[in-house]
């Protein structure tokens, strides 16, 4: 059987992790005041030996990715509206375990590698979110930037930064009835990539949606919130590296699973812990897996909307 080169994002992986943005607790704020927001993702996921892919320079194939990762953010709501929407700015660090075990082609023939990192990852710089509050109706515009802040170096198969910028403009629309408790959410988004300037590549643009669907329901204190959240991404351009690369092979991935948390109103201030798990149904040119979000959200507010 004939493998073919995956151009799908360089390493299979890009920015765009479903989850990130995808039910109520990631919708704009629309309350003035402070939003932490520390976050924990898990993913393991593994990819065909038929698939070559290419990987900080290397040709890899039947890859296996383990991660982990910790990132904590901070979003600030300002109280004057911009654009009749409430302004909200911030940003995410990351903490990065990754391995990845791999076939690597060289001038000896298939090698067996496993490569293990950890260290600082890509930083997240958010400098617009705007959020439009109409009756039971939210919509929602923002524009995630990733730095290249994490560790990188060329030949190696784990590395916690992918060593190129990115931006990520998202648009959102949210529906709540706070008399019935139930919540719909669909993020709509398209992932730009610039070029990694050690590997000469740069991946192509992905377009993406996470959707949710969530019940309210009062327990204790507070309420818990069940449902089910969604993901799909496709990749609507080619890789760019004809040197090495020929092909018009593109990424896509695809799943669904459950969304299960806790909402504790204080008053001006507000607690959310939320727990997700969303296995990978369908994909191409990318590892499949699973990814397990555990997200808290502690938002210190003024009362001013």
């Amino acid at each position: 059987m004939c493998t073919s080169a995956a151009r799908a994002t360089e390493g299979g992986i890009g920015y765009y992790v479903p989850g990130t943005a995808a039910t109520l607790i990631d919708r704009a704020p629309v309350q003035t005041g402070w939003v932490f927001e520390p976050m924990y993702l898990n993913y393991s996921g593994d990819l065909s030996a038929n698939v070559r892919v290419p990987i900080a320079d290397l040709i890899t194939a039947g890859i296996d990715v383990r991660i982990n990762s910790v990132v904590p953010g901070a979003l600030y709501t300002f109280e004057k509206p911009v654009l009749g929407a409430k302004y909200t700015m911030g940003a995410y660090l990351s903490w990065v375990d990754v391995k990845v075990t791999g076939r690597v082609e060289s001038q000896l023939g298939a090698i067996r590698r496993t490569s293990s990192e950890s260290g600082l990852g890509d930083t997240t710089i958010i400098p617009a979110m705007l959020g439009w509050v109409d009756g039971n109706w939210q919509y929602n515009a923002f524009l995630p930037i990733h730095a290249p802040t994490g560790d990188y170096e060329e030949g190696r198969l784990a590395n916690p930064g992918l060593n190129y910028w990115s931006a990520d403009p998202t648009f959102g629309i949210a529906y709540t009835n706070l008399e019935s408790g139930f919540n719909a959410t669909m993020f709509a988004g398209v992932t730009l990539n610039q070029q990694n300037p050690d590997t000469d590549y740069r991946s192509g643009r992905l377009l993406h949606f996470d959707a949710s669907l969530q019940q309210m329901i009062k327990a204790g204190s507070g309420f818990v919130t069940l449902g089910v959240n969604g993901f799909y991404g496709n990749q609507i351009s080619d890789d760019q590296n004809q040197d090495r690369f020929v092909g018009p092979f593109r990424q896509r991935s695809g799943g669904i699973g459950p969304a299960i948390g806790y909402m504790l109103p204080m008053g001006k201030d507000n607690i959310v812990v939320e727990f997700r798990w969303l296995p990978q149904l369908d994909t191409r040119n990318t590892t499949e897996g699973d990814y397990y979000w555990l997200k808290f959200v502690y938002q210190v507010g003024t009362g001013k909307k």
